[in-house]
């Protein structure tokens, strides 16, 4: 396998697994049961699982009225897209 189908299935894993936690964090929240932190479903998100979180909050309405989570959840987003443009860039200047 090559570099891009490696990574095609690194993001089908970190953004099932990251929807998996926004459910689970909702499920918790309605039940008064142990919490996922904060950090770790930004940083799920940050690691590539973004399109999970993003469908994980839409279909879990989960998450999408706290501010503070969406700001730095909008800051992360807007890092992906740079770097992913950058490296398109180098990749394509080859």
């Amino acid at each position: 396998m090559d570099f891009f189908m490696y990574g095609a299935i690194y993001l089908v894993i970190i953004n099932v697994t990251t929807f998996i936690f926004f459910g689970f964090d909702k499920w918790m929240a309605r039940t008064q049961g142990w919490r996922t932190k904060e950090a770790t479903l930004w940083l799920l998100s940050f690691l590539g699982g973004t399109i999970g979180g993003i469908i994980g909050m839409q279909v879990f309405r989960h998450k999408t009225q706290k501010t503070s989570f969406q700001f730095i959840f909008a800051i992360i987003l807007v890092v992906q897209a740079f770097v992913t443009a950058g490296a398109y860039y180098l990749y394509s200047v080859q």
